[in-house]
């Protein structure tokens, strides 16, 4: 192929590698069009793997501040990533603006060398027809060259015109870059002209501020459940999978109880991470088998349900002994008052804000709920109250600030249906669903370090977030 050839070849290869980059890159910047970004005064809202989730305060009749809180994963706030990533926008859009000026000049410079060699092409073509009409009066030799020539330069034609098209599309590329800019500027005109590492500074003021708050709350009332969000799938139908409430931020680590009897292995991770990957750090081989799924670790030892008794069992994870053990008084075992679900559940062992507990169920309250508070250390029991809501109707149960709070099946279209308030010995009906979404709930208990609940569903490790409403102590509250 002759040089002109060569640079045309050139060209149009520069073309496609542009054509299929802009392709690439503006959808999804022009997707940002979609975006929005809340200019609300009285609501906060972020997702939990962006930030805090804070709902504006108010003040009740006594003039204490009240608010809502929810504690979410811990990170920035969505303004400042927004904020950075609207930053690396306006960046990538400037560098883009630039590189499209650069290829536009070379686009103009090699289009006109194109409509020049179209014009000769053109005038070859039509010049070709009429020495053809007349080759009978040339040689045959030269006609057979001037043919060949032309026939290698047929092709380009169409390719030519394909050229002024992607020309125009290029400006087009030019006039959407310089709209998009336009775009963003507005957008970070709107969340205002903050300094990235201003915006971080507030973000780690805000943190801390919020920290201070969360050290006052009170306990807080259940209001809402929401999830699940699925850990893991392994196991059986049956077991129990929890955290230790009272550890460290540091301290993450997962222990797995499968099946609800004859067992006594308990599988322990160093974190949440190795417990989904299978990286098992220890293994306990407890000195009895376990009864049902409603252990509870608390403060570095297992509680747990010695197999057909009502002997409740403190197991130390450092030492591997057995730190305390006592019986129940009239608790029943062995299946005589258990959950809807059966397993052996008819002890209940769980911890909140404020200590200690278990649930079970006597012949005394009719095999209604009774709820004793326990010495974490002695297992005595320190008070216990008895309720009206029968143990075999109750599809799970857990404590959160001292309020027990029922579930009304194991099974789909569970909800919390009654709560009863050890603090003010009293009841009330509620109504706040859940998400059932493995069918078959065989464990249930809240966490307060990690304000959730984790559950075993149907073979399924689960978490549900919860919504408490909190009122915040002022320094004139006694």
């Amino acid at each position: 192929m002759s040089p002109p050839l060569l640079k045309l070849g050139a060209v149009l290869s520069t073309m496609a590698m542009i054509s299929n980059w802009m392709s690439q890159t503006l959808p999804s910047l022009v997707g940002l069009n979609t975006t929005r970004i809340s200019t609300s005064d009285t609501l906060t809202q972020i997702s939990p793997k962006e930030g805090w989730q804070v709902y504006s305060s108010a003040q009740d009749p006594d003039g204490r501040c009240i608010c809502t809180v929810v504690a979410p994963e811990q990170n920035l706030c969505s303004r400042d990533a927004k904020s950075r990533q609207l930053r690396q926008l306006l960046e990538k859009v400037q560098n883009m603006s630039q590189s499209i000026e650069v290829l536009n000049l070379r686009t103009q410079r090699d289009f006109q060398y194109v409509l020049k060699m179209e014009t000769q092409m053109k005038g070859l073509k039509a010049k070709f027809r009429q020495i053809e009409d007349d080759r009978k009066t040339l040689m045959t030799k030269h006609f057979q060259e001037l043919k060949e020539k032309m026939d290698e330069l047929l092709p380009l034609i169409p390719v030519l015109e394909q050229y002024k098209t992607d020309a125009k599309l290029i400006t087009q590329f030019k006039e959407e870059i310089r709209n998009l800019s336009t775009v963003l500027t507005g957008i970070q005109e709107e969340i205002g002209a903050y300094d990235y590492e201003e915006l971080h500074q507030r973000v780690v003021n805000l943190e801390t501020r919020l920290r201070d708050c969360m050290k006052k709350l009170t306990c807080g009332k259940l209001m809402k459940i929401t999830g699940p969000i699925t850990v893991k799938i392994s196991g059986t139908r049956f077991g129990a999978w929890m955290t230790d409430p009272l550890a460290s931020e540091k301290n993450n680590r997962v222990w797995y109880m499968d099946s609800y009897t004859n067992n006594k292995i308990v599988r322990e991770y160093k974190s949440i991470a190795d417990f989904v990957s299978g990286a098992e750090s220890r293994t306990y081989n407890l000195p009895f088998k376990w009864a049902g799924t409603n252990h509870v670790v608390y403060n570095g030892s297992l509680y747990f349900n010695k197999y057909q008794s009502n002997i409740i069992i403190k197991y130390s994870f450092d030492t591997g002994r057995v730190l305390a053990q006592r019986s129940l008084e009239y608790a029943g075992f062995h299946n005589v008052y258990p959950y809807t679900w059966g397993g052996f559940s008819d002890i209940d062992l769980m911890a909140d804000e404020i200590g200690l507990w278990a649930v079970y169920a006597t012949n005394q309250n009719a095999g209604n709920i009774v709820i004793s508070q326990l010495n974490q250390d002695t297992l005595e029991v320190l008070k216990s109250w008895s309720t009206g809501y029968p143990k075999r109707s109750a599809g799970e149960s857990f404590m959160i600030c001292g309020t027990l709070y029922v579930t009304n099946s194991h099974l789909t279209g569970a909800k919390v249906y009654y709560s009863y308030s050890t603090k003010t010995s009293t009841y009330e009906y509620t109504d706040i669903p859940f998400h059932n979404q493995y069918f078959h709930i065989s464990m249930l208990d809240y966490n307060a370090r990690d304000r959730a609940l984790y559950a075993w569903n149907n073979g399924h490790q689960v978490l549900f977030n919860v919504t408490l409403f909190h009122i915040i102590k002022t320094e004139d509250d006694s």
